[in-house]
């Protein structure tokens, strides 16, 4: 596999703004940049299409990462391993009466660290638990992450998807809140486009698509309530219509808007259209309560009636029709009303047809009209 070659910018003010806890000790051949700036440098790197330099990065942020806290963890092991020390047993804070009585500066360098990165309250006063953390922070989930992107864009999908897996077992470490989403994303898709829907699961990794994404879908608070009966959604869909439905239902959780519609499509794809319909209504709830919390930014008396007078508010506003491509709103919708009309609720999927045929975009609009002249489940093209 052949991999071009490129240059990094230098990057030099940002160091001055990190504690110095949290940047690296200097190398035998002079200071060596932290490691979250050798990761920005390979982002920058890999942006440019330079996914060699962005891989010799991303490994060196790793390695960098990893000499780091073991350095600090050999620090603090080699006073834990004095015998007037082991005596103390495992009590944390007369370690740390020692470690200041006697002047061990590396040791108490690798308390600072350690407390900077976990609160003290979660070592519960234990030196042997203290040690641990300090090994655990070795590993670095955004460099394995982003290796995993290399690897994908130089097509080793097999690779990508065991760096994505390393990534997302070590995200407990991750220091961007909800990147572990992003990850099982990056999981799903790769696995979709493999075909490699279902596998032999393991509970704590999800390994197919499917399992990927309904990992994701844990995290939508709706959708995981044991109380929540998805039935009385349907139900409604089905007794009070589409724009009733829409009138008394909100569910603002885009992040679980993607995994619903992919799992909707799969479901129908695969003539589970109950299942379809379940995942798809979501997507569309989604959806929806997120166009209207946009017009309501920006007019706040806005009122939602029904979704004719819902398509000339957003007429000419660029936003919200460039959202409704990115989450493939009218093809949600037609799919919705397939899988309505393959699980036998036929009056909800006609009015959504019939919406779809006087207000769609595209290929939906006529595909629409079609199915009020002649339903059938037509199939997925592609699948």
């Amino acid at each position: 596999m052949k991999i071009p070659r490129g240059l990094f910018p230098a990057v030099l003010a940002c160091v001055l703004l990190v504690p110095a806890a949290a940047q690296p000790r200097p190398g035998r051949g002079g200071r060596q940049d932290p490691w979250w700036l050798t990761l920005e440098q390979g982002k920058k790197s890999f942006r440019n299409g330079a996914y060699g330099d962005a891989l010799r990065s991303f490994e060196d942020a790793r390695e960098s990462r990893n000499r780091f806290y073991a350095k600090l963890e050999r620090d603090l092991a080699a006073v834990l391993s004095i015998h007037e020390v082991r005596l103390m047993g495992d009590d944390l804070g007369l370690v740390e009466l020692y470690i200041g009585k006697e002047f061990r500066s590396d040791a108490a360098d690798a308390l600072k660290e350690l407390y900077y990165r976990a609160p003290k309250e979660s070592l519960r006063n234990s030196a042997r638990r203290a040690l641990s953390e300090l090994a655990r922070f070795k590993a670095y989930p955004e460099a394995e992450y982003w290796i995993g992107e290399v690897y994908r864009m130089e097509g080793e999908s097999g690779i990508a998807l065991g760096q994505y897996r390393k990534a997302y077992d070590q995200r407990l470490l991750l220091e961007t809140p909800g990147f572990e989403t992003e990850i099982l994303y990056k999981t799903a898709d790769l696995r979709r486009l493999r075909r490699e829907y279902t596998m032999d699961e393991d509970k704590e990794r999800p390994t197919g698509m499917v399992a990927v994404l309904e990992e994701i879908l844990k995290a939508d608070p709706l959708w995981s309530r044991e109380s929540f009966n998805r039935s009385n959604l349907m139900r409604s869909l089905e007794n009070n219509g589409i724009n009733r439905f829409l009138e008394l239902f909100r569910h603002n959780n885009p992040v679980s808007e993607k995994a619903h519609r992919i799992l909707g499509l799969y479901y129908y794809a695969s003539a589970r259209h109950d299942r379809a319909a379940e995942h798809l209504v979501f997507a569309f709830l989604i959806q929806n309560t997120v166009i209207c919390e946009a017009l309501l930014a920006s007019k706040y008396d806005y009122t939602f009636t029904t979704l004719d007078a819902l398509m000339r508010d957003i007429a000419g506003r660029r936003d919200i029709l460039s959202y409704l491509d990115e989450v493939e709103y009218f093809r949600t919708l037609y799919y919705l009303a397939n899988a309505c009309y393959g699980s036998n609720r036929r009056n909800a999927a006609r009015e959504i047809w019939t919406l779809l045929a006087n207000n769609g975009s595209g290929e939906w609009r006529g595909r629409a009209a079609a199915q009020l002249r002649g339903p059938e489940l037509d199939r997925i093209p592609g699948r």
